[in-house]
């Protein structure tokens, strides 16, 4: 990135010296993403995060056809939901899916939700609370029959595999999509950089407004240093496994479940590599984060992006279970830089902090 801050930092639309090395540099990062994807460079549009993709791929597919009829879930990012909200408020007709204990979402369900003026699916690659991953190729193939059977190029199929682009496959083709959302900061990038791939031919609008950077998609300067270490951080990642997450992932759930009053939330097999999602009665979940934060643990209760808000988990709810267990649930997410030493002190807290809060809580039967 440090030589697109200061020797090269002109703007990529110019045509100087430093611009037409910051151009190249976009052409290239746009190249080595799209070789990711198994995609054209051109398909290709970069943007600020996850939360950016996600609103231009409903939004903008939305705003395209003008009306229609949505299909999501109940559990996805609320970067999804709050635009399907959104648009409900525009006339827009939205069905949110259930998924099953697990978190997986009902393929008989899905079937029996299409309609003719269904414009758009937008279904999650992998969950970012709970880990489940959701049966992406099977989505693909009844929406592709669907499509068939009404000779008709919708509805386009979305993904948001923000928490899945580190660990899963990424092959858009192989897994049928035509828009798919991934940001830089699930994959070591810095914060503030993203990208949605939409496929050749998909009908999409703009929702941000300027000049022809990014085919008109997405105006404004781009964040050349931003866009180069996306491209660099997707290199590194064809050269690494996660054998070590998986093994420090079974550990502690394995450890943890040992404890009594507990619950895995998720699926147990079908599960990214990184993610534990445990639900302790009788403990509140936000105090049991202050309280690892104290010995050195960062955990969270469910998704960072909704931390402000005192609502429970609306994915462990969707799950079937009630405002206290949502509540009660901690998230842990597992890094590159984890080790099992670590784990196995996190065990250790976990189990002390929720002894000492269970003695304290007034809902907590012994």
């Amino acid at each position: 990135m440090i030589p697109y801050f200061a020797e090269f930092y002109g703007n990529s639309s110019g045509l100087y010296r430093q611009s037409r090395e910051a151009k190249k540099a976009v052409a290239d990062s746009r190249k080595t993403v799209a070789d990711f994807l198994g995609s054209k460079p051109e398909e290709i549009t970069f943007t600020s995060g996850g939360t950016e993709s996600d609103n231009l791929a409903i939004l903008g597919v939305a705003r395209h056809f003008g009306k229609g009829h949505i299909v999501t879930s109940k559990i996805e990012h609320s970067a999804v939901l709050n635009s399907c909200h959104q648009l409900e408020k525009e006339g827009f007709d939205v069905t949110y899916l259930d998924v099953d204990g697990e978190g997986v979402i009902k393929l008989e369900q899905l079937k029996k939700s299409l309609r003719r003026d269904t414009i758009l699916v937008s279904i999650m690659y992998a969950n970012n609370e709970i880990g489940t991953i959701e049966p992406i190729k099977k989505i693909s193939k009844v929406i592709g029959d669907f499509r068939k059977k009404n000779q008709s190029p919708t509805p386009y199929f979305h993904t948001d595999a923000c928490q899945g682009t580190l660990y899963l496959e990424m092959d858009v083709r192989r897994l049928g999509v035509d828009l798919l959302t991934f940001n830089g900061s699930k994959i070591y990038a810095p914060k503030g950089i993203g990208a949605l791939y939409i496929k050749e031919g998909v009908k999409i609008s703009p929702i941000l407004f300027g000049g022809e950077q990014e085919d008109g998609l997405r105006p404004g300067t781009e964040n050349v240093p931003y866009i180069v270490a996306i491209a660099e951080a997707l290199k590194i990642i064809k050269k690494r496994g996660h054998e070590s997450e998986i093994e420090m992932r079974d550990y502690l759930i394995n450890e943890l479940l040992r404890f009594e009053h507990t619950r895995l939330n998720g699926s147990r097999s079908n599960r990214l590599p990184n993610n534990v999602n445990i639900t302790f009665a009788g403990v509140e979940g936000e105090a049991l984060v202050l309280y690892l934060d104290k010995a050195g643990i960062a955990l969270s209760t469910g998704s960072a992006c909704m931390s402000k808000s005192l609502k429970p988990s609306h994915v462990i709810s969707a799950l079937g279970q009630d405002a206290e267990a949502a509540h009660s649930s901690l998230r842990m997410s597992l890094g590159r830089e984890n080790t099992m030493a670590q784990m196995k002190k996190v065990v250790s807290e976990v189990k002390k902090a929720v002894r000492e809060l269970r003695q304290m809580s007034a809902i907590y039967e012994k």
